[in-house]
């Protein structure tokens, strides 16, 4: 919540203020080019992390959305400041706008309060959905190419059918399945639930 005695925030009857946002991604990196920035711009109060842009705690971040009111504008040097991907800045935007509060990037010059910076930012919601189509589509395509080849899925198994061949004439011969899964370099553990499943499946055959 706001300080209602802080009287470098107070709010202006029907006007908003202008709330900023500096982030960077390691203590050696400065803010002061970002801070000076957003100063300049007029700025009542300015919120700061030093975080990667992957990393999803981020307590300034968090601390300007709290503070943020409607008629508000929430302004960032640059619009990676502010999104850890495209899809996260356009839902960040989007969820400002349902609270009636702005957005504001100025190197990129947007501005979501005028029609140009609401037609970017349509853009950027559109390429975001065409991400994850994008994502979603090599996924089933990888799976089902993986299923062509025989695998349903996830990791490539760690037993062979040539290595567990190998390993069943080395246990015929006498030695332990630690002993044949040592020598073809699989564990112990692999080895016996592939030599099971072999099994089972003569069983079934038979």
């Amino acid at each position: 919540m706001r300080d209602p005695f802080d009287h470098n925030t107070i709010d202006l009857p029907g006007m908003g203020q202008l709330i900023g946002y500096a982030r960077v991604s390691t203590a050696g990196q400065e803010l002061t080019l970002q801070i000076d920035a957003l100063k300049r711009e007029g700025c009542a109060k300015i919120f700061e992390d030093v975080a990667s842009g992957a990393k999803v705690d981020r307590p300034g971040l968090d601390a300007a959305l709290a503070y943020l009111r409607p008629d508000d504008t929430l302004i960032v040097w640059k619009l990676d400041r502010l999104g850890r991907s495209l899809p996260h800045l356009v839902q960040t935007v989007d969820s400002l706008a349902e609270r009636g509060v702005g957005f504001r990037s100025l190197t990129e010059s947007i501005d979501t309060s005028t029609a140009g910076g609401q037609l970017v930012f349509n853009l950027f919601a559109a390429l975001a959905m065409f991400e994850r189509d994008l994502i979603r589509e090599r996924t089933r395509a990888g799976l089902k190419a993986a299923a062509a080849r025989g695998r349903i899925g996830g990791r490539r198994p760690v037993i062979t059918p040539a290595k567990l061949q190998r390993a069943q004439k080395m246990i015929s011969k006498g030695l332990t399945v630690r002993e044949a899964a040592a020598a073809i370099n699989v564990g112990k553990t692999a080895l016996y639930a592939a030599l099971r499943a072999a099994n089972d499946g003569q069983d079934e055959r038979q």
